[in-house]
């Protein structure tokens, strides 16, 4: 008899939990969500240190002026509309990573880095959100 792995069971669990469509949010990088009452593809913002935030710009880069937040500051876990993506600055934190996303809060939009939200690969999240 076979020794039972207790890491297959929970893959599979997992797996079934995701094709019926009772993973959440935010077990997702990308995921379809509800903004201004429109259906479109969400994340979360991640990455932050506490007590700091998110600055959303006006353009793809830190010579851009703020776009005001409504609710004050983007931190983590806050869930964002993706409308597009385009090349900008590198991120603060890895200055190579020149991705920045379009973001629509509902409300306002503008522009953060994308190494600061949970979109996942590159070649992944380009096949699902448009270029600006």
């Amino acid at each position: 008899m076979r020794p039972r792995r207790p890491g297959a069971l929970i893959t599979a669990l997992a797996t079934v939990a995701t094709v019926l469509g009772l993973a959440t949010p935010a077990d997702a990088a990308i995921h379809r969500c509800s903004v201004s009452g429109d259906m479109t593809n969400c994340t979360t913002v991640t990455g932050i240190d506490p007590g700091s935030w998110l600055q959303m710009r006006t353009g793809p880069g830190y010579g851009y002026g703020y776009a005001n937040v409504p609710h004050g500051a983007l931190v983590n876990r806050d869930e964002v509309g993706l409308s597009c993506w385009t090349t900008g600055d590198g991120a603060a934190d890895n200055p190579n990573y020149r991705y920045w996303m379009l973001i629509d809060l509902g409300v306002r939009s503008g522009y953060v880095n994308d190494w600061y939200l949970n979109t996942g690969d590159p070649s992944v999240w380009q096949q699902q959100i448009r270029h600006c």
